[in-house]
């Protein structure tokens, strides 16, 4: 990251696809004049470059406030706001914001703009010339997965509530900024595009390694996109700061138990990825492919129905030999539509309650845009949930004997 002058204000400058950077917080508070207490008591926290940290705590709390102060929406009252070792809190605050990206519920976009112009708003304030801000228009709408000749002359009330999400972000990272604030991005969408949108961020994530700071009120949701979880109680007063898995094996407190819930063995499946798992092969044909060719190839198999993918090598219909033979020289006319798909970036969560919706016991699993790579089935699940169980009673059996001989040794 280098650092430049502005108007005798220190601002930062990053090439094409820039690192995160660490974020350090310090005593940082904000107390409202006539309140009689802080808003933010004196929060201290460091995020380290490329980690995605989650806020999370009960509504109030304060963490969308922590959140507006590092990029000075909100300005401190008190404390530090360091980047990368520099202070923030001197510097000047709209040079500082075109510099952090910004992510909001309900996606925040200027409605009487295009999508482009959305995209290209910080881009063009911070004076990039007119080409490199069109080439990097078409770039962010791919990496956000929507195709730049659909979708950049839009307005966004022709779009989704998932393709305005999905906007929100690529306008956040336009200027590829190393930190990237997001305030419950995808608390307005419903929960399967919510799901996919999640997906959409840890893939992004994995490509970018930006430094994330996230809010949300979903522990699930802090369980599947959190590095570190810092579990905020009022006032934003950290009762455990640590990764997913060691709040669910090992809670603070009663506060983070009690906020955590039941099922917390269950919460662990959001910590697994079908990207760690070795996902089945399937018979596959293409819309394209003669229809004898598709029932030789299903009676060869020996499998039950075979795949149907689309010209894009995206999942289309699940075919059966019965359905074959009523098919009138197109496969693409018979069989039952693909309604359930995870991402290589679901969690076994994610997949287990596709399986279920499924009809057909298993579900293709998809890769960036959408293509087929292989599908998971129940079994694959529920052999994967075993093992997660099995090594979680092994750990709990190894801390239980853990006190027992430090008991043994006090006496």
């Amino acid at each position: 990251m280098a650092e430049a002058s502005a108007g005798g204000a220190a601002i930062w400058t990053s090439q094409p696809s820039a690192s995160g950077a660490a974020i350090e917080l310090e005593n940082l508070t904000k107390h409202y004049p006539g309140s009689p207490h802080p808003s933010v008591d004196h929060v201290s926290m460091a995020v380290e470059a490329g980690e995605t940290v989650v806020l999370v705590g009960p509504s109030g709390c304060g963490k969308s406030t922590t959140l507006k102060m590092i990029n000075r929406l909100i300005e401190p009252t008190g404390g530090r706001i360091r980047i990368d070792g520099e202070d923030v809190t001197g510097m000047d605050p709209v040079r500082l914001r075109r510099r952090i990206g910004y992510a909001i519920q309900s996606s925040g976009l200027f409605p009487h703009l295009t999508v482009a112009q959305n995209i290209a708003l910080v881009p063009r304030m911070a004076g990039w010339p007119k080409p490199r801000i069109r080439e990097r228009v078409a770039e962010m709408l791919h990496l956000v997965g929507l195709d730049p000749g659909e979708f950049q002359d839009r307005y966004p009330r022709r779009l989704s509530g998932g393709q305005q999400q999905r906007v929100g972000v690529a306008r956040a990272l336009a200027a590829d900024p190393p930190v990237l604030l997001m305030d419950e991005p995808f608390g307005a969408v419903d929960p399967v595009t919510r799901d996919r949108l999640q997906d959409e961020l840890l893939r992004l994530q994995r490509e970018l390694r930006k430094t994330i700071v996230f809010v949300t009120h979903d522990f699930d949701e802090a369980i599947k996109l959190g590095d570190r979880i810092a579990v905020l109680r009022e006032r934003s007063r950290i009762a455990q700061f640590a990764t997913p898995e060691a709040i669910l094996t090992s809670p603070a407190d009663d506060f983070v138990s009690g906020f955590v819930g039941a099922g917390a063995a269950l919460k662990r499946l959001n910590l697994t990825r079908l990207r760690d798992l070795r996902v089945g092969n399937h018979p596959t044909a293409t819309v394209d492919t003669p229809l004898q060719e598709v029932l030789d190839g299903l009676r060869g198999s020996g499998a039950t129905e075979i795949l149907l993918l689309d010209r894009h090598r995206r999942p289309h219909e699940w075919l059966r030999p019965g359905d074959l033979t009523r098919a009138r020289g197109s496969p693409a006319r018979a069989g039952r539509p693909v309604r359930h798909t995870v991402s290589r970036e679901a969690t076994l969560r994610d997949a287990l309650e596709a399986v279920l919706r499924s009809d057909a016991g298993r579900v293709p699993v998809t890769g960036r845009h959408g293509v087929y790579e292989g599908v998971v089935d129940m079994e694959t699940l529920i052999n994967r949930v075993r093992e997660l169980l099995d090594a979680d009673r092994l750990n709990a059996l190894e801390h239980r004997s853990g006190w027992a001989r430090a008991g043994e040794r006090a006496k």
